[in-house]
């Protein structure tokens, strides 16, 4: 079995999951699902996530593991997180997270602020 797709092979916008079926009993089911924060990660990503869980996160390990050195096991864990929607260091909820991009993509596209406010406060340099 494929693994599934996550981006348009098109224009690369992200695909919405709107039919699931068992393999077993045929059931389908349609609607539309999230496909959750993993669906954005590239096998590279999950292939991390992965080594990371089995090592019980220890960065000492993933260094002997992966033959590479501490900021370079650092750099790729700050880019999971951020392909998962969230920014390193921060304490905000997932949810509340979802709300503010959501709430900027907005504001960005009634044209109430600049693309580059709408990037620094995702980013977090601005409330």
């Amino acid at each position: 079995m494929h693994p599934a797709l996550t981006r348009c092979p098109v224009c690369q916008n992200e695909l919405t999951v709107t039919r699931l079926q068992c393999s077993t009993c045929d059931t389908v089911v349609e609607g539309r699902f999230s496909s959750g924060h993993f669906a954005n990660l590239t096998a590279e990503q999950l292939n991390f996530i992965v080594t990371f869980v089995r090592v019980e996160g220890k960065l000492n390990r993933m260094e002997a593991e992966l033959s590479l050195s501490y900021p370079t096991i650092r750099n790729r864990l700050h880019d999971v997180i951020r392909a998962m929607g969230y920014e390193p260091g921060k304490e905000e909820s997932p949810d509340v997270a979802e709300e503010k991009r959501r709430s900027v993509l907005e504001e960005l596209d009634a044209g109430k602020i600049s693309a580059d406010d709408a990037m620094r406060i995702l980013r977090g340099e601005e409330n």
